[in-house]
């Protein structure tokens, strides 16, 4: 098989290639391969049997002052991948195209509400892939070895801080960006069905619970990270409240959901620590 993936030089760009190391792939970063161009893409996608859209805006905040650019990128930039690759595309979303009202883990096939300017770009982008005949695979709460991120950034407060409040009443599924790459891979190697899909841990917490466990893992004391609320973080862009995704779509795809979140968080600190 001949693999694209787009985005290659993100975090979850960068352990997609460490899974299909030893394939025959071409890893197009930013520099070499920008999505809002339609006829790069097209060249970029001829010969490939899978396309990873890994490519992405990923400044939420930023986005609320540039939302046309953040939708060129994760709204257009997936239509011209969706219109050259086709069923051929799977490309990665996110739990912000939903409002976080939710109670109860949220289905495929759920309204799409997103808060913010970020999760409307998102969502002009999974339509367009959807519409073309591609997957769709949202995710949430990521974290990884390459790149900040929540986890790593914990760690590195962890060693200059007594203390750390974090909120409190923001649930979600904490996700390794590898596993997430090993479950991408998977899909696109099975003869799984195209649509959306959910590539988010099993079970969830807080951040203020998924900082206690980091700290835990770290051998420090999980009662140095306090909680707290999000009106004492003000930010940007709203977020949603409850990001818990359900995966009842991977049944009869051949293709098993991705594990706990909390053996997942054990099996990735490693390589995470400074």
């Amino acid at each position: 098989m001949r693999w694209l993936i787009t985005g290659a030089g993100g975090m979850l760009g960068r352990d997609l290639q460490t899974v299909l190391h030893g394939q025959n792939v071409v890893a197009a970063t930013r520099a070499e391969l920008d999505v809002r161009d339609p006829d790069a893409v097209r060249d970029a996608v001829d010969g490939a049997d899978v396309v990873i859209n890994a490519a992405a805006w990923t400044d939420v905040d930023g986005a609320e002052t540039s939302e046309e650019a953040a939708t060129a990128i994760n709204g257009h930039g997936a239509r011209n991948l969706a219109l050259a690759a086709g069923k051929r595309l799977i490309h990665v979303s996110t739990d912000y195209v939903f409002d976080g009202t939710a109670t109860t883990p949220i289905p495929e096939d759920a309204r799409r509400a997103p808060l913010n300017a970020y999760g409307r770009g998102k969502a002009v982008g999974e339509e367009a892939v959807l519409a073309a005949g591609g997957s769709v695979v949202r995710t949430a709460w990521l974290y990884g070895e390459h790149g900040p991120n929540f986890v790593r950034t914990m760690l590195r407060l962890a060693a200059t801080r007594d203390t750390l409040d974090v909120v409190d009443d923001q649930e979600g599924p904490p996700t390794w960006s590898y596993a997430l790459a090993q479950q991408l891979v998977a899909l696109g190697r099975s003869s799984a069905a195209p649509g959306i899909y959910h590539g988010t841990a099993a079970g969830s917490t807080t951040w203020c619970g998924l900082a206690r466990a980091v700290f835990a893992e770290a051998g420090l004391d999980p009662s140095r990270v306090r909680a707290t609320t999000s009106d004492r973080f003000v930010r940007p862009a709203r977020r949603p409240s409850y990001s818990v995704l359900s995966h009842a779509r991977w049944a009869g795809s051949g293709v098993a959901p991705l594990r706990d979140w909390r053996s997942m968080l054990t099996q990735a600190m490693p390589v995470l620590r400074p």
